[in-house]
């Protein structure tokens, strides 16, 4: 085995493919994105090169920037929902009845198409026959809101099936880093009287404060890139009320014709993910060096 993985022909070998499908699937695309952002293009004519002027647009569309805020409440909501996945996990850690139970119910939404989620979610939400709305009728209350017609709620009202989606994904995450902490530790802590949450507080938390920050990123660069169930559910929609970065961009692309302008939002979120990311890892570094 050392001779293999001291001949250098033979690792190009093995790592070639892998960088061939990195730089065909990842760095290829990326380039010719920030291409196509410089020309105006309706995706089947020839492309004028224009420059610029697609980023100075959109530096001033108020729509995108509307969109964006959207994003960003929703990577909000999303950061803010992993302390309650981590305080489910937590407990399911903690040797508790049914644990195994409820950990296979918390995967459920991760086995569901997300089309298959936006389409229960829209049964729930609808305004006149929805278990919500029928629940609130029942409890006395006459005229429950439109929650996906309803411009001051529509966000909100998808944020709920997008944060119960990921909820397995997350708990299951933070389950498996709590199962690696040596339970030496834990016992020697209890020795010394530590009640549970000190426990969870002075020693599970800080030993997998590595898996907490990975999380972070993964919440919130996956909700400014968030896309499918929103569109099913609203489409954007009411008047915009629920759009955000990657559906604007898909309405300028595939509704609107304009693969040039689309291609600069697609190519202006990759850099808003990359800053937030490095945002967040400055943030949440403890003893690591950020290059």
């Amino acid at each position: 085995m050392n001779k293999v993985l001291s001949n250098k022909k033979v690792l190009a070998l093995y790592i070639t493919p892998a960088l061939f499908l990195v730089l065909a699937l990842i760095y290829i695309p990326i380039v010719q994105t920030g291409y196509y952002g410089l020309m105006k293009w309706n995706g089947i004519g020839e492309m004028d090169f224009i420059g610029l002027k697609n980023y100075k647009v959109l530096m001033k569309d108020a729509l995108f920037w509307r969109s964006a805020l959207h994003s960003f409440l929703l990577a909000l909501f999303s950061a803010i929902s992993l302390i309650g996945y981590l305080f489910i996990s937590i407990i399911l850690a903690g040797k508790i009845k049914g644990a195994d139970l409820l950990r296979k119910i918390y995967l459920i939404p991760m086995l569901l198409a997300s089309v298959a989620i936006a389409q229960l979610w829209m049964k729930i939400y609808h305004p006149s026959n929805g278990m919500l709305n029928t629940v609130l009728m029942a409890s006395g209350i006459e005229d429950p809101p439109a929650w996906l017609a309803d411009a001051n709620l529509a966000l909100y009202a998808i944020i709920i099936p997008i944060i119960w989606q990921y909820a397995g994904f997350y708990i299951l995450i933070y389950y498996a880093a709590l199962k690696n902490i040596p339970e030496s530790l834990v016992e020697a802590a209890r020795i010394d009287g530590a009640s549970p949450w000190q426990i969870a507080l002075k020693i599970k938390l800080p030993l997998i404060m590595n898996v907490i920050k990975v999380t972070i990123v993964l919440a919130v660069v996956g909700s400014l890139k968030y896309f499918d169930l929103i569109y099913v559910m609203t489409g954007g929609g009411p008047n915009g009320a629920s759009e955000v970065m990657a559906s604007y961009m898909y309405q300028k692309a595939f509704k609107g014709f304009d693969f040039g302008y689309a291609s600069a939002i697609g190519f202006f979120l990759l850099v808003i993910c990359l800053v937030v990311t490095y945002i967040i890892r400055r943030f949440t570094a403890a003893n690591e060096d950020i290059y």
